[in-house]
């Protein structure tokens, strides 16, 4: 049963808050308000329709002592029941603890693990997925920082996605992802099993973060890679390290000043990311850890091409449409990973 003080804890914050925001406030405190109303609002409206269906329940058991409402009543009465646990399951969900990155935008890293160059083909594989899926969602997405190899793979990728709920969705593809296939590479057709590493952090403001500028060691050098855009003639890469933590970052766009730009953002969201498992590890020591939690070295995905089978190792779901997954189709994925999150969430309220 839902405490019902809490209830009204939420709604009396919502009715203040819609007060508030009708006197009008002015600079960074109407943003703020904003931002908490839009995030209280969906609770509050669950919470007015499981009251709503109580009183109606209400009312209808009343009436079952009044002959001439009894008939009526009668079929009523176990309607109502019925919708109540429905009703209680969506506003157990709406009042699930949120995680406040969820809608950030987020940067994706993509890097080959083991498999050599075909490892290096599947990380290519995997940018395009995801920026299939990205686009389908009508996010923005930007490479702001990519080497490739002689045969188009990748080395390693930085995106920036931008959109609503990136992090949200896109907070559960961290993990190691194995192929199976047979590589372009391979004469003889034997199926290889070969990894890539996705790590999914979300952005981080400098309000988020203060890095000190003692503590980090800015270096320049001359760029390599492949070839094309990512030749450079001049020393304008750009590596950051963070003292410290010991975290490396190295940019190699063409302008100095535009590495140093995004070595710093893709250095914000990996010390943010850094302390968001540290406070995480702290609440979860006691549990098992949950969907999404960020453990890169997890392998949480196979892709097994001769079989046109995705299975997603987390939570026992296996697709047989490999193809329409490799285009971007990841909603069926993401939506049964975010439904096992909120069950294991459930689940702690409940204990």
């Amino acid at each position: 049963m839902i405490p019902q003080e809490r209830l009204e804890q939420i709604l009396q914050r919502f009715q203040y808050l819609e007060a508030s925001m009708a006197e009008g406030v002015s600079g960074a405190d109407i943003a703020a308000l904003a931002r908490e109303y839009s995030e209280i609002k969906p609770v509050a409206e669950q919470i007015a329709a499981y009251r709503q269906l109580l009183s109606d329940l209400e009312e209808a058991e009343v009436m079952l002592s009044d002959p001439d409402m009894k008939e009526l009543a009668e079929e009523e009465v176990p309607a109502l029941k019925a919708a109540l646990p429905q009703a209680e399951e969506a506003l157990q969900l709406a009042l699930l603890p949120k995680d406040e990155a969820d809608a950030r935008p987020a940067m994706l890293e993509i890097r080959p693990g083991t498999g050599g160059d075909e490892a290096a083909l599947f990380a290519g594989d995997l940018l395009r997925m995801y920026q299939r899926y990205a686009e389908a969602r009508g996010w923005k997405f930007e490479i702001i920082e990519e080497q490739a190899t002689e045969l188009g793979g990748i080395k390693e990728v930085v995106a920036h996605i931008k959109g609503d709920n990136v992090f949200a969705r896109m907070k559960y593809e961290s993990g190691v992802h194995r192929v199976q296939r047979v590589p372009v590479t391979e004469s003889g057709g034997r199926i290889h099993t070969s990894a890539a590493t996705v790590a999914v952090l979300p952005e981080a403001q400098e309000v988020d973060v203060q890095i000190d500028p003692a503590d980090i060691r800015i270096d320049t050098m001359r760029a390599s890679g492949a070839g094309g855009q990512h030749v450079n003639t001049t020393d304008s890469a750009v590596r950051i390290t963070h003292i410290p933590t010991g975290v490396m970052v190295v940019s190699a766009e063409k302008s100095q000043h535009r590495n140093r730009e995004i070595a710093m953002q893709v250095l914000r969201a990996r010390l943010y990311d850094l302390e968001r498992q540290r406070v995480d590890s702290e609440r979860s020591a006691d549990r098992a850890s949950q969907v999404g939690s960020g453990d890169r070295s997890e392998r949480i995905r196979t892709y097994n091409f001769p079989q046109g089978r995705m299975s997603d190792h987390r939570i026992n779901l296996t697709l047989y449409k490999l193809d329409q997954i490799m285009q971007g189709d990841l909603d069926e994925i993401i939506d049964a990973l975010t439904a096992d999150n909120q069950a294991r969430l459930l689940a702690e309220m409940g204990q």
